[in-house]
Parts: C-alpha cells; structure tokens; sequence
C-alpha cells in the first residue's frame, strides 16, 4: 500500500523537520525535488542559525538529501555552491520543451525516495503575488502544472507546499 505525508503552508524552513522524519522512517538520504527561486543552500553568517535561505545546505550536510540525485527546478538567485544538487534554473525552463525538464528531473531521481518541495515563489509573481520574496522572471502555472503532472511515476515518500503568504 502506499502512503506519504503532504504539508501544506508555512515558512520554506518547515520542510527541514519533515525531511529528517523521512530519512528516519526510509532510513537513507532522500532525493529532493524543489520547485523554488532561491537554492537554499546558503551556509549561515552565524554558526547554527539554520533558517529558510540555509536547511538545504544543512540537509545536504547531514546525510537527509543525496545531492547527486536531487534536483532544483526554476532557481533565480545564485550563490557560489549548489552543493552538487543539480540546477534547472528558470530561463532553462523557458527555452527548452516541458518534456525536456520532465525527463532531466526524471533521470536524477530514477526510482529513488524522492521528496518535492513546491516553495510558491518558483512561480512568477504576476501569478503568485502572496509570497514573502516575489521574484520576477518565475514559472508560469501552465508550466509548473505541466511538470508536476508528468511526474507523477516518482517514487513519492512526502512532498510539501510552503512560502504561501497572502497579503
């Protein structure tokens, strides 16, 4: 039978405490999908202050997340160290087929745990106005809905839907 376990809402900080309950109940390093404008893989300016911009750093750090088979999908800001997770970064959205990125996601993460994380602001924000860091030049809800739904083969262990703040 299969389960796995949806969060909804909340700060993008929330999926750290839901990655290390899976990686306790699948007992391995989970692949991670993540729908995002920023890699969150920031390390901290202060020594174990982990926040929204710096889990995916700690995560990779401590054995939750297989950076060799997660992938990041619609990332616009950057930084120096992507810790080995691999970029779709926006304009490579844009400019090749939904197909292509389906299949490029689909082949990191074969048929390996995988956890997704849809932080809202990977979308642009003429469609997602309500997030606290709006950045321009993001999905649109065709495409991101396009992507999703030809995922649905992966190998599911728990997903989340965060970053979601109304005015």
């Amino acid at each position: 039978m299969f389960f796995f376990f949806l969060s909804v809402g909340g700060d993008h900080y929330s999926t750290y405490p839901l990655l290390k309950a899976h990686v306790a109940r699948h007992g391995k390093p989970l692949s991670l999908i993540q729908f995002d404008a920023h890699c969150d893989t920031w390390p901290d300016e202060y020594p174990n202050s982990m926040n929204h911009s710096s889990m995916f750093y700690y995560a990779v750090r401590e054995d939750l997340i297989d950076p060799e088979t997660s992938i990041q999908v619609g990332i616009r800001t950057f930084n120096d160290d992507f810790m080995g997770v691999k970029i779709l970064d926006a304009e490579l959205v844009h400019e090749h087929s939904i197909n292509d990125v389906v299949e490029e996601i689909s082949k990191r993460v074969g048929n390996r745990p995988s956890y997704l994380t849809f932080d809202i602001d990977c979308l642009d924000p003429a469609f997602t106005p309500g997030t606290g860091t709006p950045i321009c030049g993001g999905l649109t809800t065709a495409q991101s809905i396009s992507i999703l739904r030809r995922l649905g083969s992966v190998n599911y262990v728990g997903m989340d839907i965060v970053e979601v703040s109304p005015a």
